[in-house]
């Protein structure tokens, strides 16, 4: 967590800025972050346990916001496979989707997200799909400068708002709150909002497995405990549907990584499911 000194919360802010900005406009963010490019674990999760996780949220919605169409959010979007696989997943489904934004920090993974939804998607919901930039933290008024809409047209104009691999970052700069009050502020009333993300008691990381083996230690972005990712959800008064462990695919397995643990996870639930890799928060704003 970060420091209770301002102002070593300050420079502890302003370098994770510097460096994630480093990060993910890169070459290699690209290729890690689209989806021709990111790797067979993460193609598997988006057609098994991340979809039966968006679709079970999707289930608590009023039905009137699935007659009407969907109004969609991805925060975090990253170059979009996220956002861009559930449009179709809801297309095979016969479940409209009226407007549907993904947005993220990186211009860099916005312009790539952009050129996915052309190369993945047909004319009908390419039209009703955009890419924007917006931090996870400010991401109200960022949305509505980057639409040039005002704020009190964005406030409950959402169904569905989920986050994955993002919002740790907020927890690791002291404003997870800031980014939880502005989803709040954007879902519709009876809303959902849906966060993945890493598990602080899942051992075998990859990036902590290189860094223990450094001689000199890069600093690394802090992960939340269940409890903590839960947390400003509650405050917030949204209302926890689900909290729990999950997933033990990592997203950048290969077949047959992916295939042994997809095996695995029914005994690995059974023995050990606090420490599987993600954490999950579904959580409804209430009617």
């Amino acid at each position: 967590m970060t420091s209770s000194n301002p102002e070593d919360a300050a420079n502890h802010g302003n370098r994770l800025q510097a460096e994630f900005f480093k990060e993910y406009t890169s070459p290699d963010a690209i290729s890690k972050y689209t989806r021709a490019t990111a790797g067979y674990g993460i193609s598997y999760l988006l057609d098994h346990d991340y979809k039966e996780v968006y679709l079970g949220a999707l289930d608590l919605l009023p039905d009137q916001a699935k007659k009407r169409g969907l109004r969609i959010l991805e925060f975090g979007c990253g170059g979009g496979m996220n956002l861009l696989h559930l449009m179709s997943v809801l297309n095979r489904q016969g479940i409209r989707v009226e407007q549907a934004i993904g947005t993220d920090f990186s211009p860099v993974l916005i312009e790539a997200a952009q050129r996915d939804a052309k190369n993945f998607l047909g004319q009908e919901q390419l039209e009703r799909v955009e890419f924007r930039q917006a931090k996870n933290e400010n991401l109200l008024a960022d949305l509505s400068a980057a639409l040039e809409k005002e704020r009190s047209q964005l406030q409950g104009s959402f169904d569905f708002i989920f986050g994955v691999n993002t919002i740790r970052y907020c927890h690791d700069a002291g404003n997870e709150l800031d980014c939880v009050r502005d989803i709040f502020d954007l879902l519709a009333p009876g809303g959902v909002c849906v966060v993945i993300d890493m598990n602080n008691r899942f051992p075998l990381f990859r990036s902590d497995l290189k860094n223990r083996l450094r001689r000199i230690k890069e600093e690394e972005c802090y992960v939340a405990s269940l409890e903590e990712y839960a947390e400003p959800f509650i405050e917030s008064g949204f209302k926890v549907e689900r909290k729990e462990h999950f997933c033990w695919v990592p997203h950048s397995s290969g077949k047959l990584l992916c295939s042994i643990t997809r095996l695995m996870s029914p005994v690995l639930n059974v023995v050990a499911r606090s420490r599987a890799m993600r954490a999950l928060i579904v959580a409804r704003k209430p009617s």
